[in-house]
């Protein structure tokens, strides 16, 4: 069987750029929109037809939209749109009408209008830098409790580029006992980081993706690298984070992570574009046009998430996600661990992020009147209420906040290696407080006052 070859980064890359090339240094103005006249905005179309036409991942499609804006050019529905912005908006909002395509669109990209080779390298000199400053978008490092590595990356920059910095991100993980990898903020990319990063997680060539290209007729195949340095994690769970706003190249490493039954997806929805896109400037207006060139085929599935979005396994809230998917991988290791001592930590690490979160999902928590129940002196413990909410001291220590989680069982802030429980006596007083240890201790205080 001959192997697939590897696919050039080149047509993709244009996406990124449309993703995040755009953004202006530190401090900048934006210059004042461009005027567009009659002349102009006939151009345009015209250029944005014959991309249509030639590029377009669906011909047909293609053809309706190019109809679509000539019917509207001729009504004179962009008559009153003098400024090139507001002509771009309206190009885009009538060519999604007929695709629902979120990655086709018109845009004024304030840069040089000329296609030159001189220019198009000054511009990938300037996003190259734009990434390197951004850290190739490795946004956050950390080791959570029970050795849970969690890693936020806001877009797949090409591998060419942050592959260097890939690598140090997949070495610093390398001990982890599970992964968390948060995409909830990433917009898209490229899919030779994809390719890169999925690598570290499969012992043997894998299938990743495929996509079809129109012009070419032609399917295009990414698997899996054959060497990565440092350690693969092939044996370690993974869930990936998304929200409504993770797509694109974050939705196929989503798509392709989960169809392998690799990862588990916490979180929403995302937000449903599949198609690679080509960014293509006009000679003479400071306009890019991203057009979709082709369609993922997802070796599994066989079809792919555009206009779906990908499901999470475990849906919900993207601000609730983490500690989900944190308290999962805790169960999760829990119930693989052979340690006793191990095993009972991490069971109980994970009930307190799960008596949090279910409290998080409570409409109210007790009134004032049932917390004051509470308020009094147990031993070195000291609890008082203050502004509707109680407060913990042990001895001369810190005063703390403590967190209603259901019954007479609190939280602290941050906390989870330890709880507070109120005991009663058969009239229903609080009478006593026990601590409660991620060891396995208690340590009982009767009330005194």
């Amino acid at each position: 069987m001959t192997r697939p070859r590897a696919r050039s980064v080149v047509a993709i890359l244009p996406l990124l750029v449309v993703l995040v090339g755009g953004a202006l240094p530190v401090g900048a103005q934006p210059p004042e929109p461009p005027p567009v006249d009659a002349a102009g905005r006939e151009a345009i179309i015209g250029k944005v037809i014959e991309l249509l036409e030639e590029v377009y991942v669906f011909p047909d499609v293609a053809a309706e939209m190019a109809e679509r804006l000539r019917t509207r050019l001729s009504d004179g529905a962009y008559d009153e749109l003098a400024l090139l912005p507001a002509f771009c908006d309206a190009l885009t909002e009538d060519l999604q009408s007929i695709s629902h395509d979120k990655h086709l669109g018109v845009r004024w990209a304030p840069d040089e209008p000329s296609p030159s080779s001189q220019a198009d390298g000054a511009r990938q000199e300037r996003f190259a830098e734009r990434l390197r400053r951004d850290n190739y978008c490795f946004r956050e490092l950390r080791q959570l409790e029970g050795n849970v590595g969690y890693l936020r990356l806001d877009c797949f920059a090409p591998a060419e580029l942050g592959g260097a910095t890939a690598v140090a991100a997949m070495g610093f993980l390398a001990s982890s006992d599970a992964l968390i990898i948060d995409l909830r903020h990433n917009g898209g990319g490229s899919p030779s980081m994809i390719q890169l990063l999925s690598s570290y997680f499969f012992a043997e060539p894998t299938h990743l993706n495929s996509f079809y290209i129109r012009r070419t007729d032609e399917t295009q195949q990414f698997w899996t690298q054959a060497h990565v340095e440092g350690e693969r994690m092939t044996d370690v769970p993974i869930w990936v984070l998304t929200s409504g706003r993770t797509f694109s190249a974050a939705e196929e490493f989503t798509y392709n992570l989960k169809n392998l039954e690799r990862a588990t997806i916490v979180g929403e929805t995302t937000g449903g574009g599949a198609h690679p896109v080509d960014g293509r400037r006009l000679d003479d207006y400071p306009v890019l046009v991203a057009v979709p060139f082709g369609r993922a085929v997802n070796p599994v599935t066989g079809t792919n998430w555009e206009g779906t979005g990908v499901a999470p396994d475990l849906e919900r809230p993207a601000d609730q996600a983490l500690d989900v998917a944190h308290a999962e991988a805790l169960a999760a290791l829990a119930g693989a661990a052979e340690d006793p001592e191990r095993k009972a930590n991490l069971e109980f690490i994970a009930e307190t992020m799960k008596l949090r979160l279910a409290a998080a999902d409570e409409a109210s928590g007790p009134s004032a009147d049932a917390l004051r129940a509470y308020v009094g002196t147990y031993g070195p413990r000291v609890v008082t209420l203050d502004g509707g909410a109680l407060r913990y001291r042990r001895g001369d220590g810190p005063l703390l906040e403590l967190e209603p989680v259901g019954g007479d069982l609190f939280l602290f802030a941050g906390e989870t290696a330890f709880r507070l429980r109120f005991e009663r006596d058969g009239e229903g007083r609080v009478v006593r407080i026990v601590g409660l240890y991620a060891d396995g201790r208690e340590e009982p205080h009767d009330r005194s006052e």
